[in-house]
């Protein structure tokens, strides 16, 4: 265990009756254990608490998850309505300061959901609300199930873009995922490189442009059974590889 990289996982803060607690949902932790091979330490959604560069000094990767929650419109100058809700505002400040810490000293970043979202408005991109009222668009908010096999099921396919960093790594030009949001992205951020698109246009994985270090994002869940999932593990393999190799160079 003590040879094995630490990667970071950003926490929800969540009410349960009535007092706050830092959660972070099994799936992701256990895609980190056990597709990328690597420690998954919980970072708690407490602001300012810790000095983000000293804590981003022991660790060799971050993994930004998905919520239930949304990051709130004053950070992409919108005002906020109740389609933008609900809100996590610990968890915006922890995220957004980690995504900018990881990038400006090349530490390995994968995120998800909620994280691709964050990713796009950090580097000064926007997000929609409710992507399924738009013309033209699928409906890809969570199935209306209590099944998580349904849920995180096959919904929609994702093309690759021809020769971008995807398919250079993966080698795939199309693959079937699951859709469990409600926002998306509006304007796509000048720092990022769209790499995959839904049938409907919208954005479903971005990599950064000029990233220094492993820097990728996806819409979809595909923590959800990692290791199960031929592409989930290439994703989180290849993710694992980087943090060990920033592992390496941390350590040596």
């Amino acid at each position: 265990m003590s040879s094995l990289p630490l990667v970071g996982i950003s926490a929800d803060c969540k009410l349960i009756d009535g007092s706050p607690f830092h959660a972070v949902g099994e799936k992701y932790l256990t895609a980190i254990s056990d597709a990328s091979h690597a420690v998954p330490l919980i970072l708690p959604a407490l602001g300012d608490r810790y000095d983000m560069v000293a804590l981003l000094a022991r660790l060799d990767g971050v993994f930004i998850t998905g919520s239930p929650s949304n990051l709130h419109p004053r950070h992409y100058g919108e005002a906020p309505s109740a389609e933008h809700e609900p809100f996590d505002e610990a968890r915006d400040a922890l995220t957004l300061a980690l995504i900018r810490e990881c990038l400006a000293r090349a530490i390995p970043l994968l995120a998800v959901c909620r994280g691709f979202q964050e990713l796009n408005v950090l580097l000064g991109g926007s997000l929609h609300p409710a992507v399924h009222s738009l013309p033209g668009r699928l409906d890809h908010r969570r199935p209306d199930h209590d099944d998580p096999d349904v849920i995180y099921g096959p919904n929609h396919p994702v093309r690759f873009v021809e020769g971008g960093e995807f398919q250079r790594r993966f080698g795939l030009t199309e693959i079937t995922v699951n859709s469990v949001h409600r926002q998306g992205i509006d304007r796509l951020a000048p720092g990022l490189v769209a790499e995959a698109t839904a049938p409907d246009g919208t954005i479903e994985a971005v990599s950064v442009r000029e990233a220094r270090a492993f820097a990728l994002a996806v819409q979809w869940h595909p923590e959800y059974k990692a290791t199960e999932r031929p592409f989930s593990r290439m994703l989180f393999g290849a993710f694992g590889e980087a943090v060990r190799a920033r592992a390496a160079q941390r350590r040596g």
